[in-house]
This record gives C-alpha cells, structure tokens and sequence, in this order.
C-alpha cells in the first residue's frame, strides 16, 4: 500500500526586484518586476508502508519545500498528493493525527515549560488515551533516555537532548508516517546512533513509514535501503542505495601520504593514459587516487612509488558521501546521473 502518492507536484514563488534609483523606486509604487521562481518541478515518486526513504539533495534543491507540501504547510502550485489517502492541505485537522514531523531547526516544544508538560499538552492536542500514551511513551521515553530530562525547561537542554524529545513529542500519537528533515543536525556521534537505533526499532515494531532529508549521508547509510535525489526542484534519481552504489561506486581509492609535499602536475604525470583522478587529502603531503579500474592499481602504484619516497599508503571502497559530492560537484548532476536512471 502506498502512503505517499506524488504526480507532477510543483510549487513555485514569485520573487520581487526593485529598480534602482528614485525613478526606479517611484516606477515600483505602480509596477513590480518579477520573476517565478519554481521550487519543485513536476516531480513524481510513490512510498510504500515500512519504507525508510531517503530525500537528498543539495541546498536550495527542493527537499524542506517538498516536505512542507506533504505535511500540508504549503499548498502546492499544481499536481497531485495523497498523504495516507488524504490532501494534505484541504483535510488538514484529521490529517495532522496520522503524521509526526521533526524540523532539525525548529521546535514543537515550549521554551519555558518542563518537556513533560509538553508532552501533556501534545497528549491533548492528539486526543491521546491515558492508557495509549503510558503504554507507548513509557518505551520511547526509556529508549530514547530522556527521562532525567522531563521536568526540564526545554530551554535549558542541550541541543542533542533537545533533539530526542523533539522525535519523542513527534511520536507521542505513534504515527504511522514520520518526516524527518535534518533530525540530527549538529548532534554528536552518539546522540545520532541512538537516534537511528530508535528509528530502525520503531520501523520494526510498528512498521512506521519514514521520510528522511539529511545532508549526512551516515544517516542514509545506517537507516535507509532507497535514496530520492534531487537537484533544482526536479528527481534525478529515485531507487536503491546499492543501485547508485554499484553504478558509481566502481573502482577504489588509495590514499598516498608522501615524505614531503607533491605538486598534482607530477602526479598526473606519473599517471598520464590511467583512469585516475587526484583529489587532495587533509595534509599537504596526503593524495587520494581514484580509480575507476581495478585492474590498474598495481601498475599506478609502482609508478608513484618509484618517483616518490611512500610514508604510508591505504586502499579503500569509494564511500557513498564520495559518490553523491562527485555527482554534485561536476556541475549537472541530471546528466551526471541519466546512465543510471535508465537502468533503474
């Protein structure tokens, strides 16, 4: 079954500019100049329930304002959404109880009350039963450990313990659709693994559907099987992490770490008629090699170590994060990824 069903969703704004001058500014008081800026382009996608998606991209690209039309915050220019059979922005009071949301960047806690009191408060807004909310709340508070925090101010938590009870006031319903957009940004190491060990165990007790936007790819690594990517308002991939992987993960990366500082053009000429390209590492004397065939390693090795004196050298998979900045970076990544797309 299908819980989120998108068609040609697009949502455009309209941005004003001011002429310059007092002409210019006497000229604004009768007419505007304008131009429709379109956020999301036409995009379509189907979720199914259980699923943990990933919905990616880079700043700008689309995904806060895509998730704003699915929650029912902004009402689409055109196209269709199904939100658990419903219209997001027309059911609004009935189709809120079937969702949680969580904003990195914004709260849905009260500053300057206890977090349980929140939760009381939330509890009513949800028309929660004592017996619902004690049965369920009891776990998420114990897995989550915010029950130290509870009779806090929320103003006067951390933000890692903010966060957890950001995702616990979410579920306080048990939803069975959760949008996450940047849940753990800014968190520590361990903050974000017992917040992906919380969502992988709720995905598994209670099959809750989640939508994940995040700039940290771990996050998709650790909890997602399928990534959506978007690139100005439009879907330039939507399918299997492994799929993307095994498209443009192919070959490996070695990591030099010379005696001394190595100018690139040595290397590329060391490597000149190879399928390698150099990237800088963190260190004046570090490079990264990638390579695209395997088969080449050997020969590409020898060669910079009979020129150059070797401190250290590692080999290793090309990382998902590589992958998708690579995609990004070389400047159109809808052409970037159009091979893919077609074999999906």
């Amino acid at each position: 079954m299908n819980v989120i069903e998108v068609e040609n969703l697009r949502k455009e704004f309209k941005s004003y500019s001011s002429r310059s001058g007092l002409k210019g500014a006497f000229r604004d008081l009768f007419t505007r100049n304008y131009k429709i800026n379109r956020a999301v382009n036409d995009i379509s996608f189907t979720v199914k329930q259980g699923e943990m998606v990933g919905y990616i991209g880079e700043n700008g690209a689309g995904k806060s304002t895509t998730i704003k039309m699915l929650t029912g915050i902004l009402t689409p220019t055109s196209g269709k959404v199904l939100v658990n059979n419903m219209n997001p922005h027309k059911e609004r009071e009935k189709f809120v109880r079937t969702i949680g949301v969580v904003f990195g960047q914004r709260s849905q806690l009260w500053w300057d009350i206890a977090v349980q009191e929140s939760f009381r408060l939330l509890k009513k807004v949800y028309k929660v039963s004592d017996q619902d909310y004690n049965e369920h709340m009891d776990h998420v508070i114990k897995t989550l450990d915010i029950g130290p925090l509870l009779d806090k101010p929320v103003r006067k938590l951390s933000l890692g313990q903010r966060m957890r009870c950001e995702l616990a006031a979410a579920l306080i319903h048990n939803p069975p659709l959760l949008f996450l957009d940047e849940p753990t940004i800014g968190l520590d190491v361990l903050v974000k693994l017992k917040i992906r060990e919380f969502l992988k165990e709720i995905n598994a007790k209670y099959k809750t559907t989640i939508l994940l936007t995040t700039h940290d790819i771990a996050d998709i690594e650790a909890l997602c099987e399928r990534v959506i990517m978007l690139d100005e308002g439009k879907i330039i991939y939507d399918g299997s992490l492994d799929h993307l992987r095994g498209n443009w993960g192919k070959g490996k990366q070695i990591e030099f770490q010379f005696a001394s500082s190595v100018d690139e053009s040595l290397l590329l000429q060391l490597t000149s008629g190879f399928h390698v390209q150099w990237m800088k590492g963190d260190k004046s004397n570090v490079w990264i090699a990638q390579i695209a065939n395997h088969e080449e390693m050997p020969e590409i090795i020898s060669r910079v170590m009979k020129a150059q004196t070797i401190v250290d050298l590692s080999i290793k998979e090309i990382s998902t994060e590589e992958i998708i900045r690579n995609i990004y970076e070389k400047g159109d990544a809808n052409s970037n990824l159009e091979k893919v797309i077609m074999n999906v």
